[in-house]
Parts: C-alpha cells; sequence; structure tokens
C-alpha cells in the first residue's frame, strides 16, 4: 500500500509540473558497448563499395565550383577544363578517404562538454534546420528569435542533448545576418559544441572566428583542437552545389568537422531499391569526403547518412519506415568499412507530437543505436519531415533517448546484486517490498521515467486526465525555468558580442560572398 501511494504521488507531481525538478540522467560519455546490428554480410558490403566506386568512375558527380575542381585537378583527378561533371579514379577516393581520423575530439567553449566522436561513442543532438515550431497552447508558427532562444535554453539545460544545432531557422531576422544570431546565440545561450551553417565562404568564416573568439582561443589552437562542426547534403542525385563547396573548403582547411550526408529519398532523388539508394549515398559520401582529404589531409569527417523512402501515391517523405530502418544499419556497416565516425537521425513524417510521431521515433532511434551511430542528428523535437520542431516532441524524445542510455548501461552481477540473501530472507511465498535489499536501492534500482503515469485509472480522472502530450507540454516549460545562464569571462563575452555587432553592421554575408 505504501509503495502504491508513493507511486500516486510521484505521479501526480509529474502531471503537474511542481515541487522538484525535471528528474534527468547526468551530463555523461555515452558508450555502446552492444554488438552492432548487420544485415548485410562482407561480401555485400563490398559490392556496395564496388558499385559506388563505378558510379565515381563511370558516371561522376557534379562540382559545381571552379575551386573545388581546380584542387581535384591539382590532385590529379582527370579534371575537363569548363566541365562541371568529375569523374574519379577509384584508387583516388580510397586512398583519400583513408586519409580521415577514424576518432576525434569536437571542443566546446567549456572544456567539459566537449565530446569525442567514433569508436563506441554516442552523441545526441537536437533538431535542426526547421523554418518552423510549435507547441500544444501556441501552435504552428514561422521560426522566430524568441523560440530559438528557447530552444537553445532547452539544449542547455537537458543533460542528454550532447550539443547544439541550428534548432530553428529565426525568419524574422534578415537573412543576410541570420547567420550571425543562428552562431551567436548558441555560443552565449550554451556552453556545448557548436554548429555552423556551410552555405558561402564569408558566413563560414564568420561562424569560425566567433567560435575562436567564444573559446579564448588563438588560431594555431583553433587548428589543433576542432572547434565547430558543419553539415554538407549533397544535391541529391550526384551534386555538390557551389554555396555548400565554399564551406566545405574552408572548414577543412582550418581542420574543423565536416559532415558529409547525401539526402537520398529512394523513389525520388535515389533509385527505388534500398541497395540502388544506398549506392548512391556511398558514392555522394565518399566524393565529398576525398575532397575535404585532398584539401587538407587529416580533416576530421563523419559520413552522413540520410536515406528513406517516399510515399508512392504522393512523393511524400517518409521516415521511421522498414526501409528506413534497413538504410540506417546499412549505412553504419558503410561507415564501419571506411573507419569513419558515422551520422544518422531520429526522424517522424508526423504533423504533431502523437503516437505516430513516437513509434516512427523509437523505431529510428533503435535502428540508430544498433547500428553504432556517434551522431545522431534530430534525436530531440523534430516533426512534420522536418518541416517543423516541437517543444513537446523535445520532452517525448527525451524520455525515449534516456531510456536508451539505461538501457545501454551493463548489468551488474557482482555478488549483492545476484539477490541470493534477499531471497533467504523472503522464502518462499513472500515478497520484496520491505526487504533490507529493496530498501537499499529504493531510490537507485530503476530509471525515473520523466513522463509515464503509472497511477491507476481513477486517480489519473480524478487530477485530470492529463495524457503524455500534456504531460510534456508542462516538462519543457519547467525546464524553462530550471535554465541557467553558463558563464563567460566579460571580456571575451564583450569581444564576441562586439563582433556580432560588427558584422551585422558590415551587412552579413550571404551564400554568394
Amino acid at each position: 500500500m505504501a509503495r502504491r501511494a508513493n507511486r500516486q504521488a510521484a505521479g501526480k507531481r509529474r502531471s503537474q509540473g511542481a515541487g522538484r525538478k525535471v528528474p534527468q540522467l547526468p551530463w555523461t560519455v555515452v558508450r555502446n558497448r552492444l554488438p552492432p546490428i548487420e544485415i548485410a554480410g562482407a561480401d555485400e558490403v563490398e559490392a556496395v563499395h564496388d558499385a559506388s566506386l563505378r558510379v565515381l568512375e563511370d558516371i561522376g558527380i557534379n562540382i559545381l565550383l571552379p575551386e573545388a575542381r581546380d584542387i581535384l585537378k591539382d590532385a590529379g583527378v582527370a579534371v575537363t577544363d569548363g566541365e562541371e561533371r568529375v569523374r574519379f579514379d577509384r584508387g583516388f577516393i580510397e586512398e583519400a578517404v583513408d586519409k580521415a581520423p577514424s576518432e576525434w575530439t569536437l571542443h566546446a567553449r567549456n572544456p567539459e562538454r566537449s565530446r569525442v566522436f567514433g569508436g563506441n561513442h554516442i552523441n545526441f543532438l537536437p533538431v535542426a534546420g526547421n523554418p518552423n515550431i510549435s507547441d500544444i497552447e501556441g501552435g504552428r508558427r514561422s521560426g522566430n528569435l524568441k523560440d530559438y532562444r528557447d530552444l537553445l535554453r532547452l539544449a542547455q539545460v537537458i543533460n542528454a542533448v550532447h550539443g547544439c544545432t541550428p534548432m530553428l531557422e529565426p525568419i524574422d531576422v534578415e537573412p543576410n545576418i541570420r547567420y550571425l544570431d543562428i552562431v551567436g546565440e548558441q555560443l552565449l545561450i550554451t556552453d556545448k559544441i557548436a554548429f555552423g551553417y556551410s552555405l558561402g565562404r564569408r558566413k563560414i568564416l564568420d561562424a569560425i572566428e566567433m567560435v575562436r573568439i567564444a573559446r579564448g582561443i588563438d588560431d594555431e589552437t583553433l587548428l589543433r583542437e576542432p572547434s565547430l562542426w558543419t553539415v554538407v547534403n549533397c544535391n541529391s542525385p550526384l551534386q555538390l552545389d557551389i554555396p555548400m563547396l565554399l564551406g566545405m573548403i574552408e572548414m577543412s582547411r582550418r581542420n574543423q568537422v565536416v559532415v558529409v550526408t547525401p539526402f537520398t529519398l529512394a523513389g525520388a532523388m535515389a533509385p527505388v531499391s534500398i541497395a540502388g539508394a544506398l549506392t548512391q549515398q556511398n558514392a555522394e559520401a565518399l566524393a565529398g569526403i576525398a575532397l575535404c582529404q585532398t584539401v587538407n589531409s587529416g580533416t576530421p569527417v563523419v559520413y552522413g547518412g540520410f536515406t528513406s523512402n517516399v510515399d508512392m501515391k504522393s512523393g511524400a517523405p517518409a521516415f521511421g519506415t522498414p526501409e528506413y530502418v534497413k538504410a540506417v544499419l546499412l549505412g553504419g556497416q558503410m561507415a564501419r568499412r571506411y573507419s569513419l565516425p558515422y551520422r544518422s537521425s531520429n526522424v517522424n513524417a508526423s504533423n504533431w507530437p502523437d503516437a505516430q510521431s513516437t513509434y516512427e521515433g523509437a523505431m529510428s532511434l533503435w535502428a540508430t543505436v544498433m547500428g553504432h551511430t556517434n551522431m545522431i542528428m534530430h534525436s530531440f523535437g523534430w516533426l512534420e519531415g522536418g518541416l517543423r520542431g516541437s517543444f513537446e516532441k523535445i520532452v517525448i524524445d527525451l524520455e525515449m533517448v534516456q531510456t536508451l542510455m539505461k538501457s545501454l548501461e551493463p548489468v551488474d552481477f557482482s555478488e549483492p546484486e545476484l539477490g541470493i540473501e534477499a531471497m533467504r530472507d523472503v522464502g518462499p511465498g513472500g515478497h520484496f517490498f520491505g526487504t533490507q535489499h529493496t530498501l537499499d536501492r529504493y531510490e537507485t534500482a530503476f530509471y525515473e521515467p520523466i513522463l509515464s503515469d503509472w497511477r491507476n485509472w481513477e486517480t489519473w480522472q480524478q487530477d485530470g486526465a492529463v495524457d503524455a502530450t500534456q504531460r510534456a507540454h508542462n516538462v519543457y516549460k519547467q525546464l524553462l525555468a530550471e535554465y541557467e545562464a553558463p558563464a563567460m569571462d566579460p571580456a571575451i563575452h564583450e569581444e564576441l558580442t562586439g563582433f556580432i555587432a560588427r558584422r551585422k553592421a558590415e551587412g552579413g554575408a550571404t551564400a554568394d560572398d
């Protein structure tokens, strides 16, 4: 009876969101000690590798930036003057990709927030790049700076969020200066690893300089210690555009992290077969990674996978599908084939933080973890196929991510944990509620969920019948109230805000700069 009363009281506190802090796991290094799921044999992995190299040799890939083509030509690639199509010798690709490091550290302005990528490390990162935002109170709305700042506050206060992304496009800020707020607010509101858009030379150089200032380091230290990351999405099929290439080149020159991620939707931007879509993904990723290594041997890169399917009736992207799960697991096998860190995503196609968003997200998350993904993007808050972030979905995803983190912890098989003395005390036909073995572990025995409400029907109804989505709304509000701004040296703060103000006054930059 006492245990039931405690559960009911805890459930009531959860539904009301008052009287205590949101229960979180501590900030920690997350490692995946489970063996990866491999759904392709070694011969099949080599078949995809060989097919990808044939694509790059025979079909080629459009490299739209003349500067990038010149870099490749100087390195011995047979580039035809005036032609955008580049065909790569397989030996060049294999040799270049082999130069990329298999594990490295991405440095944050707070050294305790730096993260390792590669090996069995897992890093969960929030939703990124969405133009819209919603909560159940304010509804769906366009991206804006106020909501962007609130999202960053959540990223800072949630321990399972391991770094920053552009969690929302603040459309109320002019495009030529928006990137300054997107990067600057990350550095001011959080002390975790930072992201910059690879959309032109000037934008990414400004982002690199902001990170250098925020860390309080010189250019030489920045060159040794990667401190900014970016994503380069290939214009599938088989094309890299000018703004992305400009950013990729400047990031590589300065030894910063480039996540090369083809966005290949089977049936639309890639062959409809999973094997064909994976082959195209692999070819595009290898070409981008090879370019980074040609610019600067040893540049930290991530092999990105973002292959899913479309709804063949409407053409709309679908996520969390069996096809997506297979593509994630196969992508992990290809990344391990090249000894590269792997990026994938927690995604869904639902328009609301409902059961669909949760079960599609759960399928996506399990695939990323069992595929040994090192960088799980969109771990928190993705809705509407990427067109929207959701405050409630951030909390729903937090519940799933923390559950996964606890599931990955090893089981203690020491003599006290085997429980023989507890069984001796209870004997046949008793119960374990009051044993010393249970009492000693009362606070730590089990994971304490954020959202689950385990009370009976009658008590739940008496307290207002608050469902999980409403509870998630209450929790995100409570997390915002718990936010505390991380410390920053006043001189660094002045230099950083001064740089942002000066670049805004100068007009910022466009993707063509």
